[in-house]
């Protein structure tokens, strides 16, 4: 039987391995952390390494992304599939064992972490959907969702902003079953954090409205299962867990030093580590007495097991709530989306009205709602600008668990990452709003969205110099061209209502990535279309308007720019076709014959977007956008002093002709 120091060594034996030989990594965060993840992992955690998608396993985020080797080490030792060939194939081409953890790659890794602050902003969208889905779900005697959140923190993710933010709002939630813990080792890349990291982080926790529990010695067993207890005995607020530790822990001359952060101990550090802790085994050998101590297995199956007759005793007491519970859980969409959809955009093309597309926005929320419980809206404090709350939408509060909609307050980049949390937690979509030109507070989030490839849905309104009298500041000129540029990530800006819908229908139902929304202040004309065309919207780029045989001119425009181009085409007196470009990525994943029926090769060109304009090049042998910031003024006044003009842009196809 192995004691509690040997199965810790374990991981510390494991990490400082796999850096060696990997010749790069992070062995001061797993070696320190080690004893408190063995608590943790033995003591506590609910999971099944058979199953790692089993929907009420406790959910474990390494927010510290960079010691990865801690999280491998424990789904290898607990038994995950994650061979030991895995690990000493850390940090190389195409293996589950990736410099950060990385979700879709290595089975019980819950999301991407890395970049410090956002897996515990993650954790706590994680809770949040953890906490509604319990209060939509279970009913009286059958908790089907009854799982905690538990993330491991450094002293960077204490510094970063966006810690702040989330767990401000973690704290306003009273997320009951969120468990931080505080890797208190005093020690980032450029040495002892003193000299730049004094806050009373304590206190500063306490503020917000968590329990605190400081002064917990990482090193010791007893002390961190004291802890763990007291924490999941507070019901109505998060838990900040303050372990003392001591960086690379075991390594007689690194251990507490800046030196073992971020790179390999070195082949001598490394055995006098192993005699130090006591370890006699050779790298990568774990002895079996080592592994029956960790194997999770067996209990992993039993935990699942007991689940499974809770849940079918819910199910035959509540059989339709079973059915949707399970369809939300697995990402599927209801059996009746697809007409309610279509159904709206029949209804929306009909109603031929010329709202803001982002009151078209709001419509299509109302609409798609009735039909996707899973919606989870919110706003970073611009419900009424962003127009994303709906007739049936309702406020998650301290008190209001039921909700579907959070008021995120002015923290865009802590709604994006809380968002990217509560995808990955299951049972959701959603989606969050705020001014387009606020993405770049958010950027990194919707990157990691992204790079996750999970269904998220970004909201941005007021996008372009349309916006008018805010003035630069809240222009955005840059955003549409630089989001367009991220893989996976679709990017719509439509033109009007119809283009509105078609775009949030492409949202929902995409589930290889996220999308931004782009929808405009100022209303914007309806454009008439035949059934084709409406059918084509989808596709990313269509032909809005046509002319008999072969185009003299083409006019390629998005958004709010597209009822100008249409004005344009009309004054030309030409064969002028124009073509409406809702979303480019749609448009550059059709085949090369769709393509060229609609952009065909050789035609004189006009792009217009009132934005940067270099990418439109690929397109376009002229382009109408923005080569600097905007001004403060009327939009109208705006887009004359920059040209977005119809006889400007009569112009410019009368120069390419």
């Amino acid at each position: 039987m192995s004691s509690r120091k040997d199965l810790a060594n374990a991981i510390r034996a494991l990490s400082m391995d796999a850096v060696q030989k990997a010749k790069s990594g992070h062995p001061g965060a797993p070696m320190g952390m080690a004893d408190i993840a063995e608590v943790l992992w033995n003591d506590f955690l609910k999971h099944n390494p058979a199953n790692p998608d089993w929907y009420d396993r406790d959910r474990f985020v390494l927010s510290n992304g960079h010691g990865s080797m801690l999280m491998y080490s424990l789904l290898h030792l607990s038994g995950y599939d994650l061979p030991m060939s895995e690990l000493q194939n850390f940090r190389q081409m195409h293996s589950k064992t990736p410099g950060h953890p990385e979700y879709g790659y290595t089975p019980g890794v819950e999301t991407t972490t890395g970049p410090l602050g956002q897996g515990v902003t993650n954790a706590v969208g994680m809770a949040i959907a953890e906490k509604t889905l319990a209060a939509q779900f279970n009913r009286d005697g059958h908790h089907i969702v009854d799982h905690y959140t538990y993330t491991f923190m450094g002293d960077g993710c204490m510094m970063e902003g966006i810690s702040h933010e989330s767990c401000a709002l973690a704290g306003t939630f009273g997320l009951g079953k969120l468990i931080a813990f505080w890797d208190d080792n005093g020690i980032s890349i450029d040495g002892h954090v003193d000299n730049w990291f004094t806050d009373d982080t304590a206190l500063r926790f306490e503020a917000y409205g968590w329990h605190v529990i400081r002064d917990v010695d990482g090193h010791s067993a007893d002390a961190i299962n004291k802890a763990v207890h007291e924490a999941k005995s507070v019901n109505d607020k998060p838990t900040l867990i303050c372990c003392k530790t001591v960086i690379g822990y075991g390594a007689p001359n690194l251990c507490g030093s800046h030196d073992c952060h971020g790179a390999p101990l070195g082949d001598e550090e490394i055995k006098a580590t192993r005699e130090n802790l006591g370890w006699k085994h050779a790298p990568f050998v774990i002895p079996d007495e080592v592994y029956s101590g960790w194997n999770a297995k067996e209990k992993g199956a039993v935990a699942e097991g007991d689940w499974k007759v809770k849940f079918d005793a819910y199910q035959k007491a509540y059989p339709e709530l079973a059915v949707e519970f399970e369809r939300r859980m697995k990402g599927e969409l209801p059996a009746n989306w697809s007409d309610v959809a279509a159904a709206f955009i029949k209804e929306t093309n009909d109603a031929a009205a010329s709202p803001a597309t982002r009151q078209a926005s709001q419509k299509s929320i109302e609409a798609y709602a009735k039909a996707l419980p899973e919606f989870l809206g919110g706003s970073a404090d611009l419900t009424p600008s962003n127009l994303t709350s709906w007739s049936g939408s309702k406020s998650i509060t301290n008190t209001v668990a039921d909700g579907n909609y959070i008021s995120y307050g002015v923290r865009e980049f802590g709604m994006s990452a809380i968002m990217n949390g509560i995808t990955l937690h299951g049972g959701f979509i959603p989606f969050g709003g705020t001014f387009l030109m606020f993405s770049e507070y958010a950027r990194n989030a919707l990157r990691m969205a992204a790079l996750m490839k999970i269904r998220n849905i970004f909201v941005y309104t007021h996008d372009s110099i349309g916006l008018g009298e805010d003035g630069p500041t809240h222009q955005p000129v840059e955003q549409i061209a630089t989001l367009r540029m991220i893989p996976n990530m679709s990017l719509w800006r439509p033109c009007d209502a119809v283009e509105t819908a078609v775009a949030w229908k492409a949202a929902v139902e995409k589930k290889t990535g996220p999308t931004c929304l782009i929808f405009s202040r100022q209303g914007l004309p309806h454009q008439a279309r035949t059934d084709a065309q409406i059918a084509d919207i989808a596709k990313g780029g269509y032909v809005l308007k046509d002319c008999d045989g072969t185009p003299d001119a083409i006019i390629l425009a998005t958004g709010s720019e597209v009822g100008l181009a249409v004005d344009a085409a009309d004054k030309l007196g030409k064969k002028i076709r124009v073509v409406s470009m809702p979303a480019v990525d749609a448009f550059e994943a059709q085949d090369e014959a769709y393509r060229n029926t609609v952009l065909p090769k050789g035609i004189p060109t006009v792009a217009v977007e009132a934005g940067v304009t270099d990418a439109w090049y690929k397109y376009a042998d002229k382009v109408i956008g923005m080569s600097s910031f905007g001004e403060s003024a009327p939009a109208g006044e705006l887009f004359k002093h920059f040209g977005f003009t119809v006889e400007n842009v009569v112009k410019a196809v009368e120069d390419v002709l």
